[in-house]
C-alpha cells in the first residue's frame, strides 16, 4: 500500500512514538525514586561519560564546582527569563538558596537519572531520524515535513529544559513546562504518523458527519492537559512534604485545593470518556480503528482512576506513582489520535 520511502517514514515515526513513552516512563521512575538530582550536572555525570559506581571515582571537591556551575547557569536562566517580562520568577531563581546545596552521592540514583538520559538520547536521534525521512513527503505531504523538523527542534528545546531542572534544583514550575513539553512532542509525533497513514489510506477516516464527537475529543483532550498540569502541581507539593519529612500517611490531606481539583477532574474525564465510548460504540463497526481506541481510553481511564485511589489508600507507594504519570500521557496519547481519527474524509 505505501511506497518504500514512505514505509520507512512510518515505520521510524512509530518507533518514536514508542521510544517518547519509553522517556516519559523513565522519567516517572527518576520522580518516584527521588534521583533527578542522581546526576548534578548535565550532559555528563560528574563530568563523566559513563558515571561513577563508587564515592572513590567522584571528582575531588565535585560539590562546590558544581553549585557553583549551577548558579551561573541559573543567573543566565534568570536573565533570559527576565528579558521575557518574568522578573519576579527571575529573582525567586537568583535568590533560591536550595540551588547551593548538594545531594550525597547514591550510586542507585546517579544510575537511574543516566538510564533516563539515556533513553532521551534514542528519543533524540530516533526524531532526528524521522525528519530526514519525512522528506520523502516534501512535495505530496509537506506539513509532514514541516511537523517533523519542528519536532527535532522541540526534543533539542527540552534536553535544554532538562539542564535547566537539574540546575535548578528540580524547580517545580520548570519540571510541569517539561511534562507539557514532552507531551507537545508526543502529539507532534502522534499527527506525522496519522498524516503520514491517512494520506493513502482514506478507509479509517470518518465518512459521515462527526462533528459532535470531535468537539467531544476536544473537550476530553483539554481535560486532559489540565488535569496533568494540576497532577504535576500535586506531584510538586508531595516532593516538598517529603523534604519536610511528613510522614507519607499524611501527605494527600496536607496538599490543598489543587488534590480537590485534581480528583474533581478525573471523575469529570471518566464521565466524558464513559459517554464517548458509548457514542463511538453506536456509530462505528467493532472492527474500525475508532471503536478499537474508544476500548483503549476506556480501559486507560479505568486503570488511572484505580491508581489514583491506590495513591490515596496506601500512602502515596512510589511505583503506583509512576504508573498514575504512565497511563495519564498514554491516555493522552490515544485520545489524541481518537480525535484526529473523528476527521471526514475529504473527497
Amino acid at each position: 500500500m505505501y511506497p518504500a520511502g514512505e514505509k520507512r517514514f512510518i515505520n521510524a515515526n512509530r518507533f518514536t512514538i514508542i521510544v517518547l513513552f519509553l522517556v516519559i516512563i523513565a522519567g516517572g521512575v527518576v520522580r518516584s525514586t527521588g534521583s533527578g538530582m542522581g546526576c548534578p550536572d548535565w550532559p555528563k555525570c560528574f563530568n563523566r561519560i559513563v558515571p561513577p559506581t563508587d564515592i572513590s571515582q567522584l571528582p575531588e571537591g565535585y560539590e562546590q564546582h558544581y553549585v557553583e556551575g549551577r548558579i551561573k547557569k541559573n543567573e543566565r536562566f534568570a536573565k533570559l527569563i527576565e528579558r521575557l517580562g518574568f522578573a519576579e520568577m527571575a529573582d525567586k531563581i537568583r535568590h533560591d538558596e536550595s540551588i547551593k546545596q548538594h545531594e550525597d552521592f547514591n550510586v542507585a540514583k546517579t544510575w537511574t537519572e543516566y538510564i533516563n538520559r539515556l533513553v532521551g538520547v534514542v528519543s533524540g536521534f530516533a526524531l532526528l531520524f524521522t525528519a530526514f525521512y519525512s522528506f520523502i513527503y516534501v512535495k505530496s505531504k509537506p506539513s509532514i515535513v514541516v511537523w517533523s523538523v519542528l519536532n527535532v527542534l522541540f526534543v533539542v528545546l527540552q534536553a535544554w529544559l532538562g539542564s535547566i531542572v537539574v540546575s535548578t534544583n528540580l524547580m517545580p514550575w520548570i519540571i510541569t513546562v517539561h511534562m507539557l513539553l514532552a507531551l507537545l512532542i508526543v502529539g507532534v509525533s502522534i499527527y506525522t504518523f496519522y498524516l503520514a497513514t491517512t494520506m493513502r489510506n482514506k478507509k479509517i477516516l470518518v465518512n459521515y458527519p462527526s462533528t459532535g464527537l470531535k468537539v467531544l475529543a476536544i473537550i476530553s483532550l483539554i481535560i486532559t492537559i489540565v488535569q496533568v498540569v494540576y497532577g504535576t502541581e500535586v506531584r510538586e507539593i508531595i516532593d516538598q512534604l517529603n523534604v519536610k519529612g511528613l510522614p507519607r500517611e499524611q501527605w494527600i490531606e496536607s496538599i490543598g485545593v489543587n488534590y480537590d481539583i485534581h480528583r474533581m477532574l478525573a471523575y469529570v474525564t471518566l464521565l466524558i470518556t464513559v459517554l464517548f465510548f458509548f457514542l463511538v460504540k453506536n456509530r462505528f463497526s467493532k472492527s474500525s480503528l475508532q471503536s478499537k481506541y474508544a476500548w483503549v481510553i476506556l480501559i486507560l481511564v479505568g486503570i488511572q482512576m484505580l491508581s489514583g485511589i491506590i495513591l490515596v489508600r496506601f500512602a502515596v507507594p512510589a511505583f503506583v506513582q509512576t504508573t498514575h504519570l504512565v497511563i495519564a500521557s498514554l491516555f493522552f496519547g490515544a485520545q489524541y489520535y481518537l480525535m484526529l481519527l473523528m476527521t471526514k474524509l475529504k473527497r
